[in-house]
């Protein structure tokens, strides 16, 4: 999943982008307002983490903006500014949550794969594939009762596809949610990666749930599929 932090504290950055990362998360990053805006608007993030006081343009008068101008993207703000009035006003302006700093990693970690659930409507961290179980709340995978090791970013891919089980995933929606600005696209490295992850969901298993839809994409088996 594909994250935009847009906060001015470069040290803060460095600290959350490392802890997302190490998460298997896609982030890129916004240092004010004006890079916050134009990213936001280039890019399709699953989250963004939003500060209230930024450089050029703070962040509530940007979330009223992208919200009057119909971005849906799920916005958590992030602020040393927690008084109730102004946890009311960011939440009445559209956001979808609100913490303040200082922030201990696992609950913002927390926060922001349940607002990657409530995306896709699902209530529960646990999704299940025929005899495969994907927890999302301890990003561990077991196919017939056998826990499988992925790494963070076979973990994010797998994830993906579950979200979006029984449908087509393009390679392009693909990279666009688990590649960050920073990565090198080439143009074989989601075929790569599903190779990766076939060999350790699919090998051995039947019937294989990661399946090719030739010139159209990938997805993960669903109820209906042959």
């Amino acid at each position: 999943m594909r994250v935009l932090l847009v906060e001015d504290n470069k040290p803060l950055v460095r600290a959350l982008k490392q802890g997302l990362e190490e998460e298997g998360f896609a982030v890129d990053s916004a240092l004010d307002g004006q890079e916050g805006d134009f990213k936001a608007r280039t890019a399709e993030y699953d989250v963004i983490v939003l500060d209230v006081m930024l450089p050029h343009e703070d962040g509530l008068s940007l979330l009223q903006r992208w919200r009057k101008d119909g971005l849906n993207t799920h916005i958590l703000i992030l602020t040393a500014r927690g008084t109730m009035e102004d946890k009311v006003k960011g939440l009445d302006l559209g956001a979808d949550d609100y913490m303040t700093k200082p922030v201990a990693l696992e609950e913002l970690l927390a926060r922001i794969r349940a607002l990657i659930r409530r995306v896709h409507q699902v209530k529960s961290p646990l999704l299940r594939v025929h005899d495969l179980e994907i927890d999302t709340a301890s990003r561990s995978v077991k196919r017939g009762g056998k826990s499988i090791h992925l790494t963070p970013r076979e973990y994010a891919l797998l994830e993906f596809l579950a979200f979006h089980r029984g449908k087509v995933t393009t390679r392009s929606m693909i990279w666009e949610h688990l590649y960050d600005d920073q990565d090198e696209n080439t143009s074989n490295v989601v075929d790569v990666y599903i190779r990766y992850l076939r060999n350790k969901i699919d090998k051995g298993y039947d019937p294989p749930l990661i399946l090719t839809r030739w010139g159209e994409g990938y997805m993960l088996r669903g109820e209906d599929n042959p």
